[in-house]
């Protein structure tokens, strides 16, 4: 009788090797080995060296060859990563063309005719991590949205202006309030605006008012969202998709606290502290000249990104809660808070964040039950549900494939909502409204 199959020993499941209560940051320092700078070098002390020839840039080359914002070196966990800024001339680092990679101590960096060298020092630098496991609006216990809860309660303890980037729904929003609350402003206006959202020549009226006779139609003086902020905060999202004709009107505003109305020959100064955020790459603007370095730097006095939830997985289970919450979904919490439920939602990859969490959740309570997470658009012959009404499954397959589309696009452009919008023959505005209809924003 023939033997059966050996037993096999199941294999060990993959050890999750997890930060703890520091972070640790490589401290480095780079070194030009070749070109006009040659012997030039610079110190990481804060973690982040932008190299360019824009003297906004901490390490500062003449090459005529090199970007104004060129690339920049990033230490965090115990890595240096190298992400090229969208430079005419492209980055490699040993000999090969990278758009973003890590790099190893002696690594040699080539921009345009220069070439720089990479120096890890012997002893990393650990960064404290916020006691707190909320701020504001926002809640997280992963060491990565900790470490983000520093940075905003730095913020607000200052009044300078604070850049917030990072991908579609991670909460820029919830942190500007949220810095605006913990800060001595909060007795004070908050006002938001989407600049994406209102036509360039209605933005400039939005922001800084008009009076009266200053364009057809306008009847009384109006005053902007910059004097109804006044002795509180501003927040301008998106302020990527600002045109070139406002750029140099709010650079002014940020230098001299004042604003003109539209049609008036007189100044008002203005007691208000500015947050903007994108979840574009402003330093690949600057270098297509789409963008004002100026303006860029002025905004970036305090630069914070917000990581996507797919990086914070440990915080889905607080998450889960505070939204229900929010919702006033609080008698749905056993159910939804389940061990069982929240590991599933954890093996999605949530390209629309926290916002998109708070959408499904909203769903499944609304319907009284869980649907679908991440439908794949089948390429192949699709299994056809004759059970249902023509239109009913029709609908379901709309959706799917709709949902399916609009997160490719957005991941392969780097959740840039106008990229998207571009690639797929749309309106910015008809494209947020595919993504509001997905539960994608």
């Amino acid at each position: 009788m023939p033997e059966g199959p050996p037993n096999r020993v199941a294999a060990p499941e993959t050890e999750i090797l997890r930060p703890g209560d520091r972070t640790l940051v490589q401290r480095f320092r780079v070194t030009v080995v070749d070109g006009p700078e040659r012997g030039a070098e610079h110190a990481a002390a804060e973690g982040r060296v932008v190299i360019g020839t824009h003297e906004s840039a901490q390490l500062v080359l003449t090459d005529g060859a090199v970007s104004r914002l060129h690339c920049e070196l990033v230490a965090g966990d115990g890595r240096v990563l190298l992400r090229d800024l969208g430079s005419k001339n492209g980055t490699r680092v040993d000999g090969l063309a990278v758009i973003a990679a890590y790099v190893h101590d002696g690594a040699i960096i080539d921009l345009g005719r220069s070439r720089l060298r990479v120096s890890f020092a012997s002893d990393p630098v650990a960064l404290a991590l916020s006691e707190k496991t909320a701020f504001g609006l926002m809640v997280g216990r992963s060491p990565v949205m900790r470490r983000a809860f520093a940075l905003l309660e730095r913020a607000a303890a200052t009044d300078a202006t604070v850049l917030l980037g990072g991908e579609t729904g991670t909460g820029k929003e919830a942190a500007a309030e949220s810095i605006h609350r913990e800060s001595g402003r909060r007795d004070g206006p908050f006002v938001a605006l989407d600049c994406s959202a209102i036509p360039g020549e209605l933005l400039e009226r939005e922001l800084f008012g008009h009076e009266r006779g200053a364009f057809t139609g306008a009847q009384t003086a109006q005053e902007g969202l910059f004097e109804a902020a006044h002795g509180g905060t501003i927040f301008l999202d998106e302020i990527g998709e600002l045109g070139p004709d406002l750029q140099p009107k709010l650079l002014r505003v940020l230098e001299r606290r004042e604003i003109r109305r539209v049609g008036s020959t007189r100044t008002k100064a203005i007691d208000v502290r500015v947050i903007a955020a994108t979840n574009r790459d402003l330093a690949a603007e600057v270098n297509a000249r789409r963008f004002r370095s100026d303006l860029y730097y002025r905004l970036a006095v305090i630069e914070i990104r917000l990581p996507p939830l797919r990086e914070r997985p440990d915080d889905l289970p607080d998450l889960v809660r505070e939204l229900l919450s929010r919702l006033g979904l609080g008698a749905e919490a056993p159910r939804y808070t389940a061990p069982e439920f929240v590991a599933e939602l954890a093996r999605h990859g949530w390209p629309g964040n926290v916002r998109e969490l708070r959408n499904y959740l909203e769903r499944c309570v609304a319907l009284q039950e869980q649907p679908p997470l991440a439908p794949a658009v089948d390429a192949g012959q699709p299994t056809i549900d004759v059970s249902r009404p023509l239109k009913e499954a029709r609908d379901a397959w709309v959706s799917r494939f709709e949902r399916g589309y609009a997160e490719e696009l957005l991941r392969r452009h780097d959740s840039n909502v106008t990229a998207a919008a571009r690639a797929a023959g749309m309106d910015r505005m008809s494209f947020y409204r595919l993504l509001w209809r997905v539960g994608l924003r």
